[in-house]
C-alpha cells in the first residue's frame, strides 16, 4: 500500500495571486463608512435604552475598559458564571436590536 505524500510544496504563484486579489479587493471595495457610523450610533443608543444597568456596567468594564471576566467578577464581588451569563445576554439583546439596522 502506498503512503500519501506528507510534504506539501508551497506554491508561490498561488500566494502571489491571493495577495494581489486582496489588494485589489481593498482598493475596489465599496465605502461602508456611512453604514459603520450608523451602526455605531445605533449601538450607543441601544446600550443606553435596551440594556439593564447591570448589563451596561459589565459591557463597559469588558469592552471599554478591557477587563476580563475574572477581573469583573472580583471587582463586583460576583461569580464568574454570573458575569459571563450577563455579558452573553447583553450581547444577544444588542444583536436582536441591531441586526436589522443596516
Amino acid at each position: 500500500m502506498r503512503k500519501p505524500r506528507s510534504d506539501t510544496r508551497f506554491d508561490t504563484r498561488s500566494s502571489e495571486w491571493a495577495g494581489d486579489l486582496t489588494v485589489w479587493l481593498r482598493a475596489n471595495a465599496p465605502d461602508n463608512s456611512e453604514q459603520l457610523e450608523r451602526l455605531r450610533r445605533n449601538l450607543r443608543r441601544a446600550r443606553e435604552q435596551e440594556l439593564t444597568p447591570r448589563q451596561r456596567q459589565m459591557l463597559e468594564l469588558y469592552f471599554d475598559r478591557g477587563m476580563n471576566i475574572p477581573q469583573i467578577a472580583r471587582a463586583l464581588d460576583l461569580n464568574r458564571s454570573t458575569v459571563s451569563r450577563t455579558l452573553r445576554r447583553a450581547r444577544e439583546r444588542l444583536y436582536r436590536c441591531l441586526r436589522y439596522t443596516l
